[in-house]
């Protein structure tokens, strides 16, 4: 268990740089795809549209990523916000049990982008018991957030995901473009 004072200032600590870097994070990121959306809506423009499916795909996959970090950020305020509810108490509280076990499932997937988030794991590990981190490392706890599961999926998009992309940067930049008919016969 948590037994000294400077683990749980540790955790602190971590809580507050995981949140300062997850929000420059997605500043980076989204300064990133919008400029990644202009340069698509010049090849949209001239017709060539099959070759930036490709980077579509790596934008999505980069909002995903902004949307998880997100959640990330928020469950950091949480346990900031109910702080007592890890130093008074021994076991888990259910009010911070989505964010615990969402954060010590999203470390492995995010600590190359925010390596606060390993120290925040190991510390709720130690407060926890690594059965209960193996059982978030391994989602056989219901406690994970399901959208965050999702938005972290290696999953290619689907097609008609990336179609409505192409369409919504075609729309922002007044393109005019015309969707395939078979892949918006996919939505019906």
């Amino acid at each position: 268990m948590f037994s000294s004072s400077t683990n749980y200032t540790k955790l602190k600590t971590n809580l507050h740089l995981a949140i300062a870097r997850l929000k420059l994070l997605k500043k980076k990121k989204t300064e990133l795809t919008q400029k990644l959306r202009r340069e698509i809506a010049e090849f949209i423009s001239t017709g060539k549209i099959e070759r930036e499916k490709v980077r579509v795909q790596y934008i999505i996959r980069e909002d995903y990523l902004v949307e998880a970090m997100e959640i990330v950020e928020m469950y950091c305020n949480l346990l900031l916000a109910q702080f007592d509810l890890i130093t008074n108490i021994k076991e888990l509280d259910d009010g911070i049990s989505e964010a615990v076990s969402s954060l010590i499932w999203v470390a492995p997937r995010l600590q190359s982008d925010c390596q606060e988030l390993k120290v925040i794991a190991d510390l709720l590990t130690a407060k926890y018991g690594h059965n209960y981190a193996e059982a978030c490392r391994v989602e056989s706890i219901e406690t994970i957030n399901e959208k965050l599961k999702h938005k972290l999926s290696i999953q290619s998009p689907a097609k008609l995901l990336i179609e409505k992309y192409i369409m919504e940067i075609a729309d922002w930049y007044i393109i005019p473009y015309e969707p395939d008919p078979q892949i918006m016969e996919m939505e019906k």
